[in-house]
C-alpha cells in the first residue's frame, strides 16, 4: 500500500489534471506514478517535460526503456521495473530476452551493452564514472551529445526510482520480481 496518496485523476490539482489527460492519451491510462507525482503540479511537469525531452533526442526508445530497466534493477524499484518490463515490451518491442538482460546491464548488441554498462556505472558511482568509462562508451560509437542523453536518462530514472521507493507506490502494471 503506498504510503502516500495516490489521487484519481479527478482529486489531482486541476494543474495536474491537464497534464494527467495527456498522459492518458498517449498510454491509454494513467500510471500510478503519473497520479501520485500529480501531487505536485510543478514536480508533474518538470518530470514530463524532461522526459518529453529525452524521447526526442538521439537514443532510441528500445535504448532508453533498456536504460530504465538497468536502473531500475539496481535501485530495487519494484514500479519501475514492472512498468519498463510492460512498456519495454509493448512499446518499444523489446524481446523477453533483451529485457531480462538489461535488468543487469547486458544487452546481445556491442554498442547497447556498452551503453548499459556505462548507464549502470553512473548509477553506482553517482556520476563519478571513470576516464575508462567513459572512453568506452564513446569507442562504443556514442558522441558527446549522447553520452549525456544516456546520463540524463539514468537520471530521469534514478527520480522515478526514488519517489516509488519512498512512497511504496502501488503497482499497476504487471508485477517483476526484483532479483
Amino acid at each position: 500500500m503506498s504510503r502516500i496518496t495516490i489521487p484519481t485523476v479527478e482529486q489531482s490539482p486541476a494543474a495536474s489534471q491537464t497534464l494527467l489527460a495527456a498522459v492518458n492519451q498517449q498510454l491509454g491510462m494513467v500510471p500510478n506514478l503519473m497520479k501520485l507525482v500529480g501531487n505536485s503540479p510543478a514536480a508533474l511537469e518538470g518530470y514530463l517535460s524532461l522526459s518529453g525531452a529525452l524521447a526526442k533526442g538521439s537514443l532510441s526508445a528500445q535504448l532508453r526503456e533498456r536504460i530504465a530497466l538497468t536502473v531500475a534493477e539496481y535501485n530495487g524499484c519494484e514500479y519501475c521495473l514492472a512498468a519498463h518490463a510492460y512498456l519495454g515490451k509493448n512499446l518499444a518491442k523489446l524481446s523477453d530476452a533483451d529485457i531480462a538482460a538489461a535488468r543487469s546491464a547486458q544487452a546481445a548488441d556491442e554498442k547497447s551493452n556498452a551503453a548499459l554498462q556505462f548507464a549502470r556505472q553512473v548509477a553506482e558511482q553517482r556520476g563519478r564514472v571513470s576516464d575508462t568509462a567513459l572512453a568506452n562508451v564513446r569507442a562504443a560509437g556514442f558522441d558527446e551529445a549522447a553520452v549525456i542523453e544516456i546520463v540524463l536518462n539514468v537520471a530521469v530514472n534514478v527520480l522515478t526510482n526514488y519517489v516509488n521507493n519512498v512512497a511504496h507506490t502501488d503497482v499497476d502494471f504487471p508485477a517483476v520480481s526484483l532479483r
